[in-house]
């Protein structure tokens, strides 16, 4: 009986040696448990970027519109006239990096501009604003070319600024508002920019009719179009608003 028994303690012995497990010979501590698990379960992950390049703002405004255009043109302020006219002949460029360029270009370069170089940044833009998809970049490019200009594309460009004030990014209704202000700003309140303003108001509020039946009080969007339409009116001549839907009477 005796011999059986230690027979039966040296089988136990043999597979504690062979298979040795938590409790019997070593401890497993929560260090030792994650940092076995750890390296496999990060394996293959690439490292967080803490300031990519498309995106240079914190993670808090990475789809702030606004401030990446900001962003992006106090960047390129520091960049010379050469390098802004390669940003814009560059397709591959990103829509905000190529808005912030053109923006550069009007603020800081455009009036210093020969005229011969000014046809050959208005080369680009055009073409440009030919291939580009990006509302962005159209406003920045039509804001630009009126300053280049004034006379040849005021009547086709602020007509397509007009209609990016309806546009559902509320970045880019702001930038064309601003646009369209800035523009009227640095003008000498000619009565053809203000019949050109007034006639594309017109049509797109008489398009609105049923809808502004409905409104009480105009929201910010609307009271902008009101804005730029009491400045033609202004210029123009109180009898333009007879010309104009009831509508809009009320709620001016």
């Amino acid at each position: 009986m005796k011999r059986i028994f230690v027979h039966f303690l040296i089988g136990i012995l043999l597979m504690q040696a062979s298979f040795p497990l938590a409790g019997w010979g070593q401890e497993l501590t929560p260090d030792s448990q994650s940092s076995g698990t750890t390296s496999e379960s990060n394996a293959g992950i690439p490292p967080i970027l803490e300031d990519d390049e498309e995106y240079p703002l914190s993670s808090n405004t990475i789809f702030d519109d606004k401030m990446l255009l900001q962003g992006y043109t106090e960047r390129y302020k520091t960049l010379s006239q050469e390098i802004i006219l390669e940003m814009i002949k560059d397709d591959t460029l990103t829509s905000y990096k190529a808005a912030a360029a053109v923006r550069v270009l009007r603020e800081k370069y455009l009036n210093e501009l020969p005229l011969r170089e000014k046809r050959i940044f208005e080369k680009f833009l055009l073409r440009r604003l030919n291939r580009t998809d990006s509302p962005f970049v159209q406003v920045e490019i039509l804001h630009t070319l009126c300053f280049l200009d004034r006379y040849r594309y005021f009547n086709p460009m602020v007509p397509a600024l007009i209609q990016k004030m309806d546009h559902y990014n509320s970045t880019v209704d702001e930038m064309a508002f601003e646009a369209l202000m800035d523009i009227i700003k640095k003008g000498n309140d000619r009565a053809r920019e203000a019949r050109i303003i007034f006639n594309t108001l017109r049509k797109v509020l008489f398009l609105s009719r049923k809808r502004l039946a409905n409104i009480k009080e105009p929201g910010p969007r609307l009271s902008e179009k009101f804005q730029l339409l009491r400045w033609s009116i202004k210029i123009l001549g109180a009898q333009e608003l007879k010309s104009l839907p009831k509508e809009v009477i009320n709620l001016m």
